[in-house]
């Protein structure tokens, strides 16, 4: 043998692009949810516990009482003594589109880029994901379920030096999982600045044994699918994760109901669309590259007008949009057991609603190409209606506004309030709908608005920033449907 042959490369082994197992194994997991801790009630029982195990506590304070925060001397920003975690700042934007060409507001400035986990596994042939009872200081109820993994930079690092994140092995170092889904996708464009976590699924192999600890339990996708249709069970973080899976193979779930016949139809490339999905991608980047040119700097925070400070929170004058508060918390179970932390705290409840309807047997969405201010890219496909009602004068709310809150209940297919982003934001709810267009419905449509199959909008969620936290909660909740 030659000198050169014996130190050859071995041939190269090729493996499958996608896991063509996958499809199914969610189908089935997605229909396995009968006789389990959801239907039993056990769940519930878990969760209780949970919430009454650690004696959580969350009160609003003066700024004055915060622990480790203080308003900078030069900026006015809120900040922390370590420089790490966020800090709260001003924004000024400018933009070519929309009904306000200009404004300036606090924000939350949080440059690192977190970790939004679950843990799959199969047992007994059925995929399960492992799920946590987790507090967040501003969630209703305090205790939802959120990813295996969901911890900032900070957190798993322990700049705060208190015990380590659950789990972490799975998903960085040797022990990780292989990857179902991992993506960089956004956080709320009004109230995070360029704010982007990793949403990741890894599955372990049967045989890796999982310790289970007593704020985690193991969920099917259709136990897990059964509590997105409960108010505030499902965290904010879960459910962006949950919207980056594949889609479940078609099957049963939607023979004589041509609904749900419909949105597995709009998940089949062969079943068409109204546009392409390149015709769709154009139609966006257009809007984003030449229509929507947002400007949008960072100011301090005293330099903010409009707003104002006092002793205990930072409003607007008018009392709309939001406000910027300073809590306590105590909670045994996080890492920390307890601390002081400023929240964005929004003025009333949100709505965000897709409007649907079935062209040619095909499911399709009405999307919005919305501004948002901090996004990375200025504008991301949202739903078609996301606002909060109190922020706008009747004849000002936003197009299709009155065409989903004042939909016949037979033309409703989902209706469920849920908690935004839990640790920075305090009572942050929104009513998620998906409700059936009827014939009122105008013919001819803004040029920020275009039909979408579902199927085609979760296409996108392989590739981050295209679609925004609000539309991808929806999209869960129209895989719940399926």
């Amino acid at each position: 043998m030659s000198a050169a042959a014996a130190t050859a490369a071995p041939p190269a082994v090729l493996g499958p692009r996608e896991d063509t197992t996958l499809p199914a194994r969610l189908a089935l997991s997605a229909a396995v949810s009968g006789d389990g801790p959801v239907a039993t009630g056990r769940f519930d029982r878990w969760l209780e516990e949970r919430r009454r195990a650690h004696g959580f506590e969350v009160h609003r304070i003066p700024f004055a009482e915060m622990d480790a925060w203080h308003f900078a001397g030069d900026t006015g920003n809120l900040v922390h003594r370590t420089g790490r975690f966020f800090t709260v700042e001003g924004l000024h934007v400018r933009t070519d589109g929309g009904p306000v060409p200009e404004w300036y507001q606090p924000i939350i400035r949080q440059p690192e880029v977190g970790i939004l986990c679950i843990v799959a596994q199969e047992t007994d042939g059925v995929l399960r994901f492992l799920m946590q009872a987790k507090m967040e200081p501003g969630n209703s109820g305090l205790v939802q379920l959120s990813p295996t993994i969901q911890a900032t930079r900070s957190n798993y690092t322990r700049v705060h030096r208190g015990a380590p994140v659950r789990y972490l092995e799975y998903v960085v170092g040797p022990e990780r999982g292989r990857v179902v889904a991992d993506v960089l996708q956004s956080e709320h464009g009004w109230w995070f600045y360029r704010k982007n976590n990793r949403n990741v699924v890894v599955e372990l192999d049967p045989g890796v044994e999982v310790p289970l600890h007593d704020d985690f339990c193991w969920l099917t996708l259709g136990e897990i699918n059964t509590l997105m249709t409960r108010d505030n069970v499902i965290n904010m973080d879960s459910r962006t994760v949950l919207s980056c899976l594949p889609a479940p193979a078609p099957g049963a779930a939607g023979e004589g109901d041509a609904f749900r016949s419909a949105l597995a139809a709009s998940f089949d490339p062969a079943a068409g669309a109204l546009s392409t999905t390149a015709e769709v991608l154009s139609w966006f980047t257009g809007l984003r590259a030449d229509h929507h040119e947002v400007e949008a700097t960072r100011v301090p925070l005293r330099d903010v007008p409009g707003w104002h400070r006092t002793d205990d929170e930072i409003v607007r004058e008018d009392g709309r949009h939001f406000k910027v508060v300073a809590v306590s918390v105590r909670a045994g179970s996080r890492e920390v057991g307890g601390w002081t932390q400023p929240l964005l705290e929004p003025v009333g409840r949100g709505v965000a609603a897709f409007l649907v309807r079935e062209f040619g047997g095909v499911l399709h969405a009405l999307a919005h190409v919305k501004v948002e201010g901090g996004f990375v890219n200025a504008v991301e496909l949202g739903p078609t209606v996301q606002c909060r009602p109190g922020n706008y004068d009747p004849a000002d709310r936003p197009h299709f506004f009155d065409h989903v809150v004042n939909a016949a209940p037979e033309r409703i297919r989902f209706d469920a309030v849920h908690s935004e982003e839990g640790g920075r934001f305090r009572n942050a709810e929104s009513r998620y709908m998906v409700v059936e267009a009827d014939d009122s419905l105008p013919g001819r449509l803004p040029p920020e608005y275009a039909w979408v199959t579902v199927g085609q909008l979760a296409g996108l969620l392989r590739h981050g920033q295209y679609v925004n936290m609000h539309a991808r909660t929806l999209l869960a909740c129209l895989s719940a449907l399926r």
